[in-house]
């Protein structure tokens, strides 16, 4: 069973400048973080402030969850950094 997103949450870290949500391996849930820097690469107009990440990342799911996948395949971990080079 491939890597999975049925959660559809997500919160904004203005601390660390990241979009965090939650991918499963069948039981086995991680946490994704994905660089704001990303984001802005993938929508470059986002307006830059909390409303607008996670609008943009709504727009993008299937996108940041492809780029979820591909870093998700490099090997496990308990969590997993998305950065702009991974789309």
């Amino acid at each position: 069973m491939p890597l999975n997103f049925p959660n559809n949450s997500r919160s904004y870290d203005a601390t660390l400048g990241r979009v965090r949500f939650w991918g499963y391996d069948r039981s086995m849930e991680s946490s994704f973080f994905l660089a704001v820097d990303a984001l802005k690469r993938i929508a470059p107009d986002v307006r830059q402030d909390e409303s607008g990440f996670l609008g943009a990342f709504d727009v993008n799911r299937d996108l940041i969850y492809a780029a979820a996948a591909k870093v998700y395949a490099r090997g496990r971990r308990g969590s997993y950094d998305i950065h702009a080079n991974d789309f």
